[in-house]
């Protein structure tokens, strides 16, 4: 039998390349032919014999799926998306409607038809909690996935190719680091003039973004110069293979785990702005515009800023949960 050639054993050592066996590169896949003893537990992906296949992913879903902050963080979060696609599955009643608010019943106190009570306008405010949960979702989605984009893929571009961009960016994003957020969007709301959810999470985008490009480019940056890197560039493999197969899927980890937390934050702040009259602006409905509505009735009527702002919340508080769950998850060193 021939000796195998100097070339088969380099491309069988290089992860991620064909005939080494392993679908992805870089540290996540160097453990996908790798095994882990003990439960494998009902529904995961295990192989034969009850043994689990380990990769960084298969890990982490493991590990949240028996992690009570990561099922009751995602209950909630799954709870609040629903409320915001489909609020007619949880009440009948439409506020938009004519109508919908009496005057006759300004203030009164929550009962067994009407579990929030009232409002001063005389809405029913578990019907306002529900709808305003679209405005405050939508622009909570909507930031984070604009954040994603523009700064993922600036930090990635600069941390691989380095050179001027990189430096003129990061320079960039320094002057936006100086600017907070909550400051930076009542600054420019207030110029702007009437808000809505997209105009709110426009500039909110604008002032976010340098936070997830610096993520993105340190963990390119330190990924690039790995040794499967400089193999699979040996090889010939082009520059888009290499970072889409090699840079990324080990550099998107920490940037999905402050992406999740970022999101309740923003919708965080989507609130201060309109509760301070510069966010989103009636007849639109928002928890923010709720809370700053019923804060001069607090005393004799505390239940029409409780509700709401009790929802608001949790909310940010099941975000929160859900990515502090998956930064344990995805976290080597927290295993």
């Amino acid at each position: 039998m021939s000796e195998p050639t100097k070339s088969e054993n380099t491309r069988a050592a290089i992860p991620g390349q064909p005939g080494s066996g392993s679908a992805t590169g870089g540290p996540a896949a160097e453990a996908a032919t790798a095994t882990k003893d003990g439960k494998d537990g009902k529904g995961g992906s295990g192989g034969k014999g009850g043994e689990r296949v380990a990769s960084l992913w298969t890990d982490a879903w493991y590990d949240l799926r028996r992690n009570p902050l990561f099922l009751i963080g995602g209950f909630l979060v799954l709870f609040m998306v629903a409320l915001a696609v489909a609020p007619q599955l949880f009440t009948d009643a439409d506020p938009r409607a004519g109508g919908f608010c009496n005057l006759a019943d300004s203030l009164k106190r929550p009962s067994a038809d009407h579990w929030f009570g009232f409002d001063v306008q005389g809405c029913d405010i578990y019907t306002r909690t529900i709808w305003g949960a679209r405005n405050s979702i939508i622009v909570g989605i909507l930031t984070t996935t604009l954040v994603v984009a523009v700064g993922g893929a600036l930090g990635l571009w600069a941390g691989w190719t380095g050179g001027l961009w990189d430096s003129s960016l990061s320079r960039l994003t320094e002057i936006f680091f100086a600017i907070p957020l909550l400051l930076g969007g009542m600054l420019i709301m207030s110029t702007w003039g009437k808000g809505n959810a997209w105009t709110v999470s426009a500039v909110m985008a604008v002032l976010g973004w340098p936070q997830i490009y610096r993520l993105m480019r340190s963990a390119v940056i330190s990924n690039k110069h790995n040794d499967y890197v400089v193999a699979a560039k040996a090889l010939g493999a082009g520059t888009g293979r290499i970072v889409t197969r090699h840079i990324l899927p080990n550099a998107v980890a920490p940037v999905i785990v402050v992406s999740t937390i970022n999101l309740g934050v923003y919708i965080g702040a989507e609130a201060a702005l309109s509760y301070l009259g510069i966010g989103i602006q009636s007849p639109a409905i928002s928890w923010g515009l709720m809370i700053s509505d019923a804060q001069s009735r607090f005393l004799t009527a505390p239940h029409v800023l409780l509700f709401p702002a009790a929802v608001l919340s949790i909310t940010v508080l099941a975000f929160i949960m859900l990515g502090d769950a998956v930064r344990d998850a995805l976290d080597p060193k927290l295993r």
